[in-house]
């Protein structure tokens, strides 16, 4: 039986709207309830209000509920994201006057490199391909799926969670009836560089309403029912097939899922690479082994911790030539074994460096005025920006 809590004290906003006060009370009762059959009852709550204001465009009302619930109850603000990202991730649809649902899927790419990762639109012929693999190795039989073109970043992502309940109710609907929708894919915004970033795959898979989804769920799929033989399939049929793609990257394939648990599976999966592709860039780009580089880490975040940033610095300078960002994800805590910092400490040992330094107390997070970057620790104590030494050539030196 889940304990009941009470709300922890803090200075509130100005008074909800209807909606979100009815969002706020329905999760409170669902991260109270006592059995699966109350849970179902305030699960039905929370998702027929979600999807009408997903459906009718009032998103504010969402965002107020989980800011009110983020301040005074950490329980109910995560069953209120949980069933938040649902609604926005899954949709009904009737097909041949039968119920069917579909889910937005993502098939996430960690990738690094020393050079510029792509983005951007895949040909015809090779979407087809990738789009049949997928279906093949991880989609159940009677599934109906459309694969978007398309390679994207995280830049290029919808941009809240109304926008990608109506992706992904396009996209369903275009499964459904076998044809490809018309996507706004031209104007998608600009990729910011990095060296090691996540590129995303999107689908959309269709079910008639209580079959199974993914192969994983079918009783009679034989051996290659569980997840980890639908990677293992998946990297070796759509791993050749996605290298043209990267171009001077290296990658790795994640298992295309739900949209919102491979998010913040890439998250995850990514921060070590960004530490090892910085190290990598600066012991090519300036010509020295990784023992010269030294780490200074820092915590930051404006009530509690929320990341670490890593300044790299060369030999005895103070400048930091290099930073990468570390986020804290979900439930991450100093009080976890191993705690965050001590994953991030192992991975500069792993890479080489030379040295590394910790700051113990907790920093607001400062970013550049003029070009928004993060700033980062450096052996003084100081919050400094990023800066390659001028002698490096510019092309060289093109990543924050």
């Amino acid at each position: 039986m889940k304990e009941h809590r009470h709300a922890r004290t803090r200075d509130r906003k100005s008074h909800l709207s209807p909606d979100a006060d009815r969002l706020v009370a329905a999760a409170l009762g669902l991260a109270n309830s006592g059995s699966r059959l109350e849970d179902r009852f305030w699960e039905a709550q929370l998702s027929a209000r979600l999807d009408r204001l997903f459906d009718g465009g009032h998103v504010q009302a969402v965002y107020d509920a989980l800011d009110r619930l983020d301040q005074t109850d950490g329980e109910a603000y995560g069953a209120l994201i949980e069933a938040v990202e649902e609604s926005a991730e899954t949709v009904t649809l009737e097909v041949e006057g039968e119920r069917w649902d579909a889910l937005l899927v993502a098939a996430p790419l960690v990738v690094w490199t020393r050079f510029r990762i792509p983005s951007g639109p895949i040909a015809p012929e090779l979407a087809q391909t990738l789009s049949a693999h997928w279906q093949a190795h991880t989609l159940a039989r009677g599934t109906r799926f459309y694969m978007v073109p398309y390679l994207y970043s995280i830049d290029q992502l919808p941009r809240d969670y109304g926008e990608m309940r109506r992706l992904a109710r396009r996209l369903a609907q275009a499964a459904a009836a076998a044809t490809s929708p018309r996507l706004e894919l031209k104007s998608l915004p600009e990729t910011a560089d990095m060296l090691a970033d996540t590129r995303f795959l999107l689908g959309v898979v269709a079910v008639r309403a209580g079959q199974p989804l993914f192969r994983w769920q079918e009783a009679d799929a034989g051996e290659h029912a569980g997840r980890v033989a639908c990677l293992e399939q998946w990297i070796a049929q759509a791993r050749p097939n996605l290298e043209p793609l990267l171009p001077g990257c290296g990658f790795e394939c994640l298992l295309p899922d739900a949209y919102h648990i491979n998010m913040r599976e890439s998250d995850r999966r990514v921060r070590p690479y960004s530490v090892r592709a910085a190290v990598h860039f600066l012991t090519h780009a300036l010509d020295i082994e990784a023992s010269e580089i030294k780490a200074t880490i820092a915590g930051f975040g404006r009530e509690r911790l929320d990341e670490y940033r890593i300044g790299l610095s060369i030999r005895d300078d103070s400048e930091v030539a290099h930073g990468v960002v570390w986020p804290l994800l979900g439930a991450e805590s100093e009080q976890d074994d191993p705690p965050p910092v001590e994953q991030v400490r192992e991975v500069l040992r792993e890479v080489g460096v030379g040295e590394v330094r910790l700051w113990r107390e907790l920093s607001e997070p400062e970013f550049c005025e003029d070009c928004g970057v993060p700033l980062y620790p450096n052996g003084k104590g100081e919050i400094v920006h990023a800066e390659m030494p001028g002698d490096v050539e510019p092309e060289s030196a093109h990543f924050h």
